[in-house]
């Protein structure tokens, strides 16, 4: 296996720039054994978000490359995917990192190509590291055919990748011709970002000699959303001759949406693009002039100590400030506004983007390590290694989940939860669906967990609560994704109907197609399925079985009857997410004192998200006797085990006693 570092400005990305007409490039694939010449090339195999894409690259691929051509990128728009193999004729296919790191797993080697080209993987991924971890793996060293692995990066990250992968050979692509943008900095970072970020793009706009297009970066996804909104309020009144400029939010949660972006507008009609950290790399808009940059992101870092994931406003890095700046050059060139000094920058932005390796939770990770028979997470080459406490974690939780052998190996069930585009414990959950004979309800909420998880922001009028009242369901959450979805379907799928309750049509239609993609794979591995039965008294227990089969280790009890939530598995504290059904109904009732939750986010309040009520005989039923007994010590673990011997009843509410100290430290990240 032979391998080569491409690295260049921000345009690099195949789909972007012209690198791959490099001299270098060429030689490095000529050296393959079988290269066939052909005009015109078979037409690219391709899906979702790359089509635009390869519509671009195909004409310009003369050979055909023995075992086809595997591209692999990372896409922010799309979390999941179970596709069919590409199709024998295809010379060459696109498709997400994720999904190529299962299937890589799937098979014995890296799976049946001559030539991978890992795009975009400064972006630094869980699923691009650990790809490129496997290829350096000696054991794929020697493969048949003597395939070619091409790293396309930034060249900060050369010296990291040239450490990494040895004396590869590497091939710099100069930057593209153009002068460089004006740059101005802020003396101080704003206090409203979205306040100054739209007076910006107000002020660009009255100026006769500033034409094109601008992109504005904001930490949230929020932000965007708040800023698309007073910008479309101000762009109607605006004195500026021509038609008013169109406003575009550009993120993961705008789904097919993220095409009108590139659609090509009326003459002299502005875009307003406003996005976030999604563009750093991974996008280009040629008529982009003027970049205005908050210099701000929002992420989600998961505490494997606490089993939760925190909302962390941070710096971008040196990296991604530079990427954003060059975003405006061009001919004529553009500008560039920070919204922060260039103190700030220089003193207080890393020099690299943050590896997400170091960031999420690595359950999925090393599952998928242990299907490709690397026993030990620790043997795996990172570029950045994790934590050993968060991959002990995850052996952890693998193991509660009975995903690995008394051996400490993959074991039967292992191999099966590996095949699914889930969480583990989701995954767990969908399997156990099967026993209870409630697979077509846990089909909709595996999709609505992981496409749509319900609203993501208060009502903005009554009439809008009152349609999501309406989808409410009395036994919790989990009930309420449930009918939100076959109201949805029931609806026809209506855009409008969507807006009415404030729910994201784009992420219910990606929803709507995981699930199809689930039930293709439920029946590749021969799962069984079962008829709907949503609703009834029996299905509503087997749902919460089901559920509990999976989630058993994201169970909280109520200590004092008013919502106080302690988390059995360590002593935080947590109270109902704003959008929890049990919050919202017209006549208040007794918070449940047992839920089950699938998420728990550090934040002011510290919130539990998408609760469901469960009873505690029930838990102590299906979860491992092991890990009642490794709970830390709590009233809720004494009432769990007694429960378990048949020595009480359990009561309606206790009151657990804590001491002010025990409750202040649970409340903190160590």
């Amino acid at each position: 296996m032979h391998f080569m570092t491409t690295v260049g400005s921000y345009r690099l990305s195949y789909t972007s720039s012209g690198w791959h007409q490099e001299p270098a490039f060429h030689r490095f694939l000529a050296k393959l054994t079988k290269v066939e010449q052909k005009a015109p090339p078979p037409k690219i195999k391709l899906w979702d978000w790359s089509l635009s894409s390869a519509s671009r690259m195909g004409p310009e691929f003369t050979f055909v490359l023995q075992g086809g051509l595997g591209w692999c990128g990372w896409l922010g728009v799309s979390r999941t995917g179970c596709h069919p193999d590409p199709c024998p004729r295809a010379a060459g296919r696109f498709c997400w990192d994720r999904l190529f790191l299962q299937e890589v797993a799937s098979t014995r080697g890296p799976g049946a190509w001559s030539v991978l080209i890992l795009d975009e993987v400064q972006e630094r991924s869980v699923a691009s590291d650990l790809l490129q971890g496997l290829l350096r793996d000696t054991r794929l060293r020697n493969l048949p055919g003597d395939p070619r692995v091409v790293v396309v990066t930034d060249p900060a990250l050369e010296p990291k990748f040239q450490a990494f992968w040895g004396n590869s050979p590497i091939v710099r692509v100069p930057r593209e011709p153009g002068g460089d943008p004006t740059l101005a900095y802020k003396d101080t970072v704003p206090t409203d970002l979205v306040e100054a970020a739209c007076q910006a793009v107000l002020e660009l706009c009255q100026q006769e000699e500033a034409p094109g297009d601008v992109l504005v970066y904001l930490p949230s996804e929020e932000e965007i959303s708040l800023c698309c909104e007073s910008l479309s309020g101000e762009m109607g009144t605006l004195a500026v001759p021509g038609p008013p400029p169109r406003v575009l939010p550009l993120h993961p949660g705008c789904a097919q949406a993220i095409q009108t972006v590139y659609e090509d507008t009326d003459v002299n009609v502005r875009k307003i693009v406003v996005t976030h950290w999604l563009a750093d790399f991974s996008f280009s808009l040629p008529s982009i002039q003027h970049v205005i940059d908050s210099g701000l992101e929002l992420r989600s870092v998961y505490n494997p100590r606490i089993r939760a994931e925190s909302q962390v406003l941070r710096p971008i890095s040196k990296c991604q400030a530079e990427a954003r700046l060059l975003r405006a050059k061009g001919f004529p060139p553009g500008s560039c506004l920070r919204l922060y000094s260039k103190s700030t920058l220089e003193l207080e932005a890393p020099p690299l983007p943050h590896p997400k390796v170091c960031e999420e939770n690595l359950s999925s990770l090393v599952l998928l390590l242990m299907r490709k028979r690397i026993a030990e997470p620790g043997e795996c080459h990172f570029l950045d290694r994790p934590a050993p406490e968060a991959l002990m974690r995850a052996l952890e939780d693998l193991d509660y989940l009975a995903a690995l052998n008394d051996d400490g190996e993959l074991s039967d069930l292992g191999v099966i939860l590996s095949e699914f585009p889930l969480s583990p414990e989701l995954a767990k959950a969908l399997l156990a669906s099967c026993e209870f004979n409630c697979v077509d309800e846990m089909l909709t909420l595996a999709a609505m967990l992981t496409a749509a998880p319900g609203f993501t922001r208060p009502p903005l009028s009554a009439g809008e609560a009152a349609l999501r009242r309406a989808l409410e369901h009395a036994d919790g959450d989990h009930s309420s994704l449930i009918q939100v979805y076959e109201a949805f379907v029931q609806s026809g799928a209506d855009e409008a109907w969507c807006q009415a309750r404030g729910l994201n049509w784009e992420s219910l239609c990606q929803a709507r197609k995981l699930r199809a993609e689930l039930v293709e794979l439920m029946q590749r591995i021969e799962l069984p399925l079962s008829q709907p039965a949503f609703g009834s008294e029996q299905n509503r227990r087997d749902l919460q079985k089901a559920l509990l089969s999976g989630y058993f280790l994201k169970v909280a009890r109520d200590t004092d009857g008013t919502g106080n939530y302690l988390l059995l598995t360590h002593k935080h504290v947590a109270q109902l997410s704003p959008y929890c059904s049990y919050r919202n109904r017209r006549t208040p009732a007794q918070p449940p004192t047992w839920v089950l939750y699938h998420s728990f986010s550090i934040s002011k309040d510290n919130c539990l998200c998408i609760v469901s009520e469960i009873q505690p005989e029930m838990l102590v039923e299906l979860a491992p006797p092991y890990f009642l007994s490794n709970l830390p010590p709590s009233e809720s673990r004494d009432l769990l085990n007694q429960l378990r011997e048949g020595k009480a009843e359990p009561p309606a509410a206790v009151t657990e006693t804590s001491s002010p100290q025990e409750y202040g430290d649970g409340c903190v990240l160590q």
